[in-house]
């Protein structure tokens, strides 16, 4: 029996919904792991070695108290060993990875159990880079440029994926939705960097700023570095009162930060060179980002696994949510129009995942409701 015939509905003997519930066991299995991979792929850890592990006292979990959904439940959201809470976080995504690989097995299991399978690959990408991203503002290269590389080989394997059935319409779908979701995104933020480049930052009169070696110490936040300079040219800028270094003090100037060079009034210096930097102060700009170079990787992911149209799809239907979203927060006071700042990739994963489950119909849908 050959590959293609392994994976030939026909040939899968057990009732239809006996694979049902293996895939949801398989989804709570794979749950676990992107648990793993969520807090550990941020810090720059093996997501397979060490074994799995309490991040308080790092007991290592026996298998017996590492089944899914049940050892949370179990446990009250606790370790067994020091009792720390661990987070509903991973209780939720061993629901929702189960939940949608049974999803992926319902809608496409008859058509094709491997399919199916890439199916349940494509969206547990997009679960571990929704969460990664609400925490952290990033979504990793292992989930955009290794989503863009797997998503071009499933093309190439699998060309149902774009509705064809040869390899190499597959492969070219793949590469064309990949080029539109990468240049289409990477556009709109260089657009937005030249509409909303700088972000103002209200303080307190006289209030001090530090600047250290990793970042920016405002009075009720922290504001990194690596977050701030995007390109060479962006740039920190603000009117002092006064400037205190290691060395030296200045009244009444403006200060110029790039990744690169400092300028404080006429002088010049290597950014290297200040370790600490104190400013009175009462308003900062900060350069801003209307997506990130994350976003522009993670769309062309997609393009490669579901083609063009499913990137024009997540662009829109994403805008729609995030501006949804961002309103009523901004409507609960929950955020500002100063402090306004959320991830955009958990909505193109949204948008996504909906394609993947409704493709064209939800244009249909969209343009039946413009209409009536």
């Amino acid at each position: 029996m050959g590959p293609s015939s392994i994976f030939d509905s026909h040939n899968w003997a057990m009732p239809f919904h006996f694979w049902s519930v293996v895939f949801f066991c398989f989804g709570l299995i794979v749950g676990s792991f992107l648990n793993v991979c969520i807090h550990r792929m941020p810090l720059g850890e093996s997501v397979v070695s060490p074994p799995s592990h309490c991040p308080h006292c790092r007991y290592s979990i026996p298998w017996f108290l590492n089944i899914p959904l049940v050892t949370w439940l179990y446990l009250r959201g606790k370790c067994a060993n020091c009792g720390a809470p661990i987070s509903i976080r991973y209780f939720l995504v061993e629901l929702l990875t189960g939940v949608t690989f049974l999803g992926c097995w319902l809608a496409f299991g008859r058509q094709s159990p491997l399919l199916a399978l890439i199916y349940c690959l494509f969206l547990a990408s997009l679960i571990v880079a929704t969460f990664i991203d609400f925490e952290l503002f990033i979504i990793p290269d292992e989930i955009t440029i290794g989503g863009m590389v797997v998503g071009l080989i499933c093309s190439l394997l699998v060309p149902a994926l774009h509705g064809k059935t040869k390899p190499a319409e597959g492969i070219w779908e793949g590469l064309v939705g990949m080029a539109v979701g990468a240049s289409l995104v990477y556009a709109i933020l260089r657009a937005g960097k030249l509409a909303f480049g700088k972000e103002k930052v209200q303080l307190p009169p006289s209030s001090e700023v530090i600047f250290t070696e990793t970042g920016i110490v405002l009075p009720e936040q922290e504001i990194p570095f690596d977050g701030l300079f995007y390109r060479g040219g962006d740039t920190v800028t603000l009117d002092a009162v006064r400037v205190e270094l290691c060395d030296r003090c200045y009244r009444d100037v403006r200060i110029r930060l790039t990744s690169s060079r400092l300028r404080i009034g006429e002088d010049e210096m290597d950014p290297e060179a200040v370790p600490y930097m104190a400013v009175t102060t009462d308003k900062l700009f900060l350069p801003r980002e209307a997506m990130g170079l994350g976003d522009v990787k993670f769309m062309g992911a997609i393009g490669a696994f579901l083609g063009w149209q499913a990137v024009l799809f997540s662009l829109f239907l994403s805008s729609v949510i995030g501006a949804v979203v961002g309103v009523a927060l901004i409507g609960l006071k929950l955020k500002s129009l100063q402090n306004s700042r959320l991830p955009y990739g958990p909505y193109i994963a949204i948008a996504a995942a909906m394609w993947v489950f409704g493709g064209w119909r939800w244009w249909a849908v969209f343009i039946h409701w413009l209409l009536y």
